[in-house]
């Protein structure tokens, strides 16, 4: 199970009084991933004190990717699909690797 968004939102209300809100936020935010192979029980990674930058154990999302699809059985790195007349990798260019401390 994993249950996310593809964005934070700050921690801090923005706006009037009438339209407070929070904005997106991409450099602190949470995903719950359970079952399936998922280490139980475990929190992984933190925010500041402000909850506003990731500090501590930062996971890209290609390394979310990269770690479904581990569980799934899927080499991240073999698994392509066409894209404009190209075979892209699902976890991008960039290097990507299974998060091994969230499996259990």
């Amino acid at each position: 199970v994993v249950i996310g968004g593809e964005f934070g939102r700050t921690p801090m209300g923005q706006g009037k009084e009438k339209g407070i809100g929070r904005d997106h936020h991409m450099k602190g935010f949470s995903m719950l991933l359970a079952g399936g192979g998922i280490k139980g029980g475990i929190t992984h990674g933190a925010t500041d004190d402000f909850g506003y930058h990731a500090v501590e154990d930062v996971v890209h999302v290609r390394d979310l990717h990269a770690t479904m699809l581990y569980l799934l059985g899927i080499d991240h790195n073999r698994f392509t699909v066409p894209y404009q007349g190209l075979d892209t990798r699902l976890t991008g260019v960039e290097p990507a690797e299974p998060v091994m401390p969230l499996l259990g």
